[in-house]
């Protein structure tokens, strides 16, 4: 159970820096680099005038220079924009309530997303996903503001209740192409195939995995005992005899559970962040400005 003398996890922070290693191909200018000519942003190289036809940016230096007496001008790179996606799986598992709310600080996350977003002057969307994607919880990315009031309340009203996690394979079709940031948020309590399968659909886009992880689950059990547990994928509860033994053979599984999960996850791009009973939001911070996890 969730502890009520546990202090409310942190206030998020001003911003949520998200870098990207890319650059973005969208029109719109933004915050990101990209890849197109602009007006402003970083220098990018210098060009004969007649291959980029723009007398503002004359390079006097280089022209003087050019033995073949051709003028040349400066080339910068447009700052764009990127669409944004929270993509939360919302399956009976993320319905566990012990030391900590999956459900609550998945919302939370994904409110400090939104607001990092619209001051970033990108488009954010949010899709929830148990075994087929939640049409109540489906949100196209768009930058109009105060869209993602509507997106947070359902979220946080939602009741985990769906086995699998299926539609978020599905969710990859309705994000649709061209390259996206995508904060894929779930406890990946899901068979290692079905991880390959998501990270599959996905893989155009930059993901970023995001482990929503409680201590009461696994880490806190006794070594010994009568314990009472339910499969909340299939409602079904048990009586288990907990023993050294079997807790050892329980940690080692899920050892080699979120090492799949790392080892997938790396082949795209990004090592999981690990979210263990409360949010560390100086971390993330760091994490999606570039850091480690």
């Amino acid at each position: 159970m969730i502890d009520p003398r546990r202090p409310e996890d942190d206030a998020p922070p001003p911003d949520l820096p998200y870098q990207l290693a890319w650059r973005s191909s969208e029109v719109r200018a933004g915050a990101h680099r990209g890849k197109r000519e602009g007006a402003g942003g970083f220098f990018r190289d210098v060009a004969p005038l007649l291959r980029s036809p723009d007398p503002r940016r004359l390079d006097l230096r280089v022209s003087a220079r050019d033995p073949f007496e051709g003028l040349h001008v400066r080339r910068f790179e447009q700052k764009a924009t990127v669409t944004v996606y929270a993509l939360v799986d919302v399956s009976a598992s993320m319905g566990f309530r012990g030391a900590s709310d999956k459900m609550r600080i998945a919302a939370d996350l994904c409110a400090a997303l939104a607001s990092a977003v619209r001051r970033a002057g990108d488009a954010f969307g949010l899709i929830g996903c148990d075994a087929e994607v939640q049409k109540e919880l489906t949100f196209l990315a768009t930058r109009a503001r105060g869209s993602e009031v509507e997106m947070l309340r359902r979220l946080r009203n939602f009741t985990p209740r769906g086995a699998g996690t299926g539609g978020m394979v599905d969710a990859a079709a309705l994000v649709g192409g061209g390259r996206k940031v995508i904060f894929l948020i779930s406890d990946f309590y899901m068979p290692r195939p079905e991880i390959e399968a998501i990270f599959g659909a996905l893989a155009r886009h930059d993901i970023i995995p995001i482990v929503l992880s409680d201590t009461a689950e696994l880490e806190r059990l006794p070594r010994w005992g009568l314990l009472s547990l339910t499969d909340l994928e299939v409602g079904r509860r048990r009586l288990v005899v907990m023993r050294p033994r079997l807790w050892e053979a329980w940690q080692r599984r899920s050892g080699r559970r979120r090492a799949d999960l790392k080892s997938i996850a790396g082949r795209y791009g990004r090592t999981p962040f690990v979210v263990e009973d409360r949010i560390d939001w100086e971390r993330l911070s760091g994490y999606l400005a570039g850091g480690v996890a």
